[in-house]
């Protein structure tokens, strides 16, 4: 199907222009142009037509732990969330660490993921090898935890950090928090509260301190090697001095925030408890107002989700025991939009940093732009004069539970179209074909 979608905000490139769009197959045939043949027409009244998210941050479980979430559920949230394309984590069961295990996840999304998908190698302190030989066209990126999250993927041998900054072409993404700290301060909140940890104690034990110590690392590391460097879901404002803001193009390190980073702080976990317990944590206020200017200054390169479900059932243990990870796929463009009706961000700095920026970071081959010739992978976003919540649309992914409960956004998803595909409308996910594996200009 062809659709000449009129009437729109186009947002692309860091300009709004009013006009029409026209694609062509699984293609943007152009902007203000004829439409293709027998093209149905969606008039869009005004809302924003801008590229779609490309997340570069998902753990969607699967393999090993389908009972949080799977490739098919987690995608579909993504699409309604106007998320066209994705990058998925390692830390699954097994562990994607091997050249077969990544097969592996390409053979399942090939054929039941909604969206786009790519997937990162992951490093331990033993594949080293696997890294320096991995087909450079495979995984979007190599993954090293820098400190303890989920799964046994801690990389603390010095000498194989050293090894893979020193050896590998592709972009290293670093999940940076430092162990032994982290280690300590939970040892010290045991003797203080016994079994009774409150959740308002978790920036404490995953502290500044233990983000600033594991991510100087990381950025020592990459400038004496000349890796590309690309240090994930940062939290706090000392970090901020690690990076330097300007055009992405020019950077060899650079930065990502996440959205739950940016909307909550840890004056909401009185009340979101579990609900928003997360590695790293969530931080001050002053720290979620130094990111959110950093985004705006370019110190911050991109925004992402780090989408992580568990089951309610998990998140009701008590602190020690309740996993870190929230479900943020179907509202993260979202809670930016409403950064963008209070003021704080530009719609042109949303689209720049969800759907530009990491498909020029991870040279990936004609996606995150409205440009003649592009997939047409397209969200379109309208006012949300309904008023409808968070509450008021299934949450689609498998845990059924959302940290955004309660809230009302300023503005809510009307479609998606998939490889000019239209595969979110009217509040549902669309029958049809499957997302493509992403390629890269490498």
């Amino acid at each position: 199907m062809n659709y000449h979608i009129v009437n729109a905000k186009i947002v692309n490139e860091n300009q709004v222009i009013e006009g029409d769009l026209a694609t062509e197959g699984d293609r943007i045939k152009g902007i203000n142009v004829a439409p293709a043949p027998g093209a149905e027409v969606v008039d869009a009244n005004g809302a924003f037509l801008m590229p779609g998210m490309i997340d570069d941050q998902v753990h969607f479980r699967e393999p090993g732990f389908e009972h949080k979430g799977e490739i098919a559920t987690e995608s579909a949230a993504a699409v309604a969330g106007g998320i066209t394309s994705y990058m998925e984590m390692p830390n699954c069961l097994p562990l994607t660490v091997t050249a077969e295990t990544l097969n592996d996840k390409y053979a399942r999304a090939a054929d039941r993921s909604a969206a786009n998908f790519g997937f990162y190698l992951g490093a331990t302190n033993d594949n080293l090898e696997v890294i320096k030989s991995i087909d450079p066209l495979l995984p979007c990126g190599i993954k090293i935890f820098m400190g303890a999250s989920t799964g046994n993927m801690l990389v603390d041998d010095a000498t194989t950090l050293e090894g893979i900054f020193a050896a590998t072409p592709l972009l290293v993404a670093t999940h940076c928090e430092d162990t032994p700290m982290i280690l300590a301060a939970e040892a010290a909140a045991k003797e203080k509260f016994g079994d009774a940890i409150p959740f308002t104690e978790h920036p404490n034990i995953r502290s500044v301190e233990a983000c600033y110590a594991s991510s100087s690392l990381a950025v020592s590391l990459a400038k004496k090697y000349g890796t590309k460097l690309h240090v994930l879901h940062l939290t706090t404002a000392k970090e901020m001095a690690l990076f330097t803001a300007g055009p992405l193009e020019n950077k060899q390190i650079t930065a990502e925030a996440c959205v739950h980073h940016l909307f909550f702080n840890d004056s909401c976990y009185p009340e979101k408890g579990s609900h928003i317990k997360c590695n790293p944590a969530i931080k001050s206020q002053t720290d979620q107002q130094t990111l959110l200017a950093a985004i705006n200054s370019d110190l911050i390169d991109v925004i992402a989700t780090d989408h992580a479900p568990h089951t309610l059932e998990e998140k009701a243990r008590d602190y020690a025991k309740a996993p870190a990870g929230l479900p943020l796929v179907q509202h993260a463009l979202l809670s930016l939009f409403d950064r963008v009706s209070d003021g704080t961000f530009s719609i042109a700095k949303v689209v720049q940093k969800t759907a530009h920026a990491p498909a020029t970071l991870f040279q990936v081959s004609e996606r995150g732009y409205l440009r003649e010739g592009y997939f047409a992978d397209l969200v379109l976003v309208a006012e949300n004069e309904a008023k409808s919540g968070a509450d008021d649309l299934p949450v689609l992914s498998k845990c059924g539970w959302s940290p955004f409960a309660g809230h009302t956004f300023s503005h809510q998803i009307e479609k998606t179209w998939v490889n000019g595909h239209l595969r979110y409308a009217n509040g549902e996910v669309l029958a049809g074909p499957s997302g493509r594996a992403l390629s890269y200009n490498r």
